[in-house]
């Protein structure tokens, strides 16, 4: 059933904290971020706007959103010299960090994290669901050896019901990451789907762009040129 407008519930900080605690935050918006996800939603530049056209916007708003994802993970305080032999007090990040996308639509945020951190290691997790039951379940993981030691940016920028996630928190669980080192970044999130992920998981931190009932389920195909 097409939902209309009295139906959807503009969504804000103090309503997201209300709702889910401080476990999901909201990238904070302004009108640059809602042109990008009006864009990438909009049926009629999706038909008509070429691939490349369409993963420029889609990689302007997954900068935005891995940049302050790695605002989210934690920082030490730190003394450097500079050039003329002053003394700066500064931070650096507190431990190794990794990235994690989800296969396939979560490679799409890769090069954002490798822009901002350019020798991160990155690892994979492939979720397929069931055709009869339409249950997740993981197929494929790989990730650094010493991955229960570090920060872990989970990447997945479309979350309809949250099952894939889910998935993938288990079997990063499994070789040993705390959910509370886990920080899942991501483009478009059901209210739906934040909740399950949520109670599932609560240690663990999501930044979404936007909270919305309509995921852009589209957004995949289009990136990677497959629709």
């Amino acid at each position: 059933m097409d939902l209309i407008d009295s139906d959807i519930r503009q969504w804000d900080a103090n309503d997201v904290k209300e709702q889910f605690g401080d476990s999901l935050m909201l990238l904070p918006s302004n009108d640059n971020i809602k042109e990008l996800q009006t864009i990438l939603r909009d049926n009629t530049i999706y038909r008509n706007t070429s691939r490349s056209d369409f993963k420029f916007y889609a990689d302007r708003l997954i900068r935005l959103v891995i940049e302050e994802s790695l605002n989210k993970l934690p920082f030490t305080d730190c003394e450097v010299v500079t050039p003329t032999g002053a003394l700066y007090k500064g931070l650096k990040y507190g431990s190794g960090n990794c990235g994690v996308s989800i296969v396939r639509s979560g490679e799409a945020m890769e090069q954002g994290l490798r822009d901002c951190c350019r020798s991160i290691r990155i690892g994979k997790i492939l979720v397929e669901s069931d055709n009869d039951t339409h249950e997740a379940h993981v197929v494929y993981a790989k990730f650094p050896e010493d991955i229960s030691r570090r920060q872990v940016l989970l990447m997945y920028p479309i979350m309809s019901t949250g099952n894939t996630v889910k998935q993938a928190v288990n079997v990063l669980s499994q070789h040993g990451v705390k959910e509370e080192h886990i920080i899942l970044s991501n483009l478009f999130c059901t209210p739906a789907a934040a909740q399950a992920v949520v109670d599932y998981v609560p240690r663990m931190k999501i930044l979404t762009s936007e909270l919305h009932p309509v995921a852009p389920n589209h957004f995949g195909q289009k990136y990677f040129g497959t629709d």
